[in-house]
């Protein structure tokens, strides 16, 4: 793979039957706090949660919640603009202002990036790995946020799942039907055999894939 492609899921070497659940949270206070009740109701123990700066000043306690409950945390960046549009430098001033913002917050220093939007191309990738950073992308799109009915999601989440693949969730309030799919989500998942871990933990048992 170019080093300069986001990752999309991992080509595990380990032959375990590990997936990552993954959430972006940009905005609002009601969603996040019930989905990790949901997490740890269904005692999933590991995900990745990538926390908007802004997100996180404006909502301090339920970003402490989310490392308080042992979860990991990447950065989803400070405003929700598309990097591709954006120069270099402030790419780098934007990843600078974010990881400020979840340190000072959490005393979390991210190394683990997905861009607003999901949007990125080479130039962007290798910017933000100047800056030590890995982008990171999915495999397994929920499309919660269309908010296209909590059967659905549920569908989009589970039907084509496989190992080393990164599924992802919103945890913002503009997904609102995700805590109604969640418990479902996971109980199809571990029928299947899989076992949840951070985002981090995958990347270290293979070589990082395309879709």
């Amino acid at each position: 793979m170019n080093n300069n492609q986001a990752v999309y899921r991992v080509n595990l070497k380990n032959n375990k039957k590990w997936i990552a659940l993954t959430f972006d949270i940009g905005n609002g206070s009601k969603v996040p706090l019930p989905v990790i009740k949901i997490l740890k109701k269904e005692q999933v123990d590991k995900a990745t949660f990538f926390l908007s700066g802004t997100w996180a000043r404006h909502y301090p306690e339920i970003a402490r919640q989310v490392k308080y409950s042992g979860y990991e945390v990447g950065s989803h960046g400070y405003l929700h603009e598309n990097y591709t549009e954006q120069t270099n430098e402030w790419i780098k001033k934007q990843s600078i202002k974010a990881e400020h913002a979840l340190i000072s917050t959490l005393g979390v220093h991210p190394r683990l990036i997905r861009t607003p939007n999901g949007d990125w191309n080479q130039r962007v990738v290798k910017t933000l790995k100047s800056r030590g950073y890995t982008t990171i992308q999915w495999s397994i799109d929920s499309l919660d946020w269309m908010k296209p009915g909590v059967k659905k999601i549920i569908n989009n989440a589970t039907a084509r799942t496989k190992p080393g693949d990164i599924i992802l969730l919103h945890a913002s309030d503009t997904a609102s039907q995700t805590p109604k799919a969640l418990s479902t989500i996971i109980r199809i998942l571990r029928a299947k055999g899989y076992e949840f871990v951070t985002v981090s933990e995958l990347l270290k048992a293979g070589s990082p894939g395309v879709c």
